[in-house]
């Protein structure tokens, strides 16, 4: 196999190179084409970041494949690398890639993380986002563009993907305040939340750190702080986070859905 350097990281290219050539071998003439997605399609990946990917092939995976794909995965996991445990991505056929379909989205998922396995997942609206990145500006590690394979996606579309998920998350989030007690997890979701709002405004995805960046400016004094420390948390998730922070946290929860609900 032809040696592959998508990214301008030596040890992230060879967890890929792997990854690209195990996945040919499983799923040879029905493997369509592997994306990068996520952070590496920026330049906002970081030391704090994780591989995203996305295959794509000309049939649902299930089966036996399924299962050869979970067992290079379970491998891969177990390569000296710290970079591992960070890979995280989806098998599409390529009918349920073209466009989003709610009746049409159990598709095998991997997560970042000691542990995580390969496993059938229900992706939800947030899957638009992840079509719309891999789209406009996604890295090809093997077969067509990715627009050949993606409708376009409108920015109506992407301020809708997120308006449908919001509810859910912030019934969650608001529900165990104790979740917020670590630096890396609260450091996500001021984040998180910043890129929501970045996308009700703009209809377009920015990056965790763009769209963090965007708000202190645009939001003012009342967040700006709690977003700096954001930022720093994410590279110090083992830390705990401060009773401000949390308490700041929840407010931030609380301000995003009530702008989500002026649009």
């Amino acid at each position: 196999m032809k040696r592959i350097e998508p990214t301008p990281y030596p040890d992230v290219n060879a967890i890929l190179q792997a990854l690209v050539a195990n996945v040919q071998a499983i799923l040879g003439s029905h493997l369509i084409g592997m994306y990068l997605d996520g952070s590496l399609t920026s330049d906002a990946f970081d030391q704090a970041s994780d591989i995203d990917f996305i295959a794509v092939s000309d049939e649902e995976i299930a089966g036996e494949r399924f299962l050869a794909l979970q067992a290079m995965h379970d491998r891969m996991a177990t390569v000296d690398s710290k970079w591992a445990i960070q890979v995280e991505g989806s098998y599409f056929s390529q009918r349920a890639l073209r466009r989003y379909d709610p009746a049409n989205a159990l598709h095998p998922n991997l997560e970042r993380g000691t542990g995580e396995r390969l496993k059938m997942l229900h992706h939800d609206a947030a899957f638009v986002i992840h079509q719309w990145i891999v789209r406009e500006r996604g890295i090809s590690l093997l077969g067509p563009a990715p627009q050949t394979l993606i409708d376009p996606i409108s920015p109506a579309d992407l301020q809708q993907a997120m308006l449908s998920i919001l509810p859910a998350w912030v019934a969650h989030l608001r529900h165990d305040p104790a979740q917020f007690a670590g630096r890396g997890y609260q450091s996500y979701v001021v984040l998180s939340l910043c890129r929501v709002l970045y996308t009700l405004h703009f209809g377009a995805v920015g990056s965790k750190q763009g769209a963090a960046h965007w708000a202190q400016a645009a939001l003012g004094e009342q967040w700006g702080l709690l977003i700096e420390r954001a930022l720093a948390g994410r590279l110090d998730s083992g830390s705990a986070a401060t009773t401000e922070d949390v308490n700041g946290t929840l407010a931030f929860i609380d301000y995003t859905w009530e702008r989500s609900q002026q649009i």
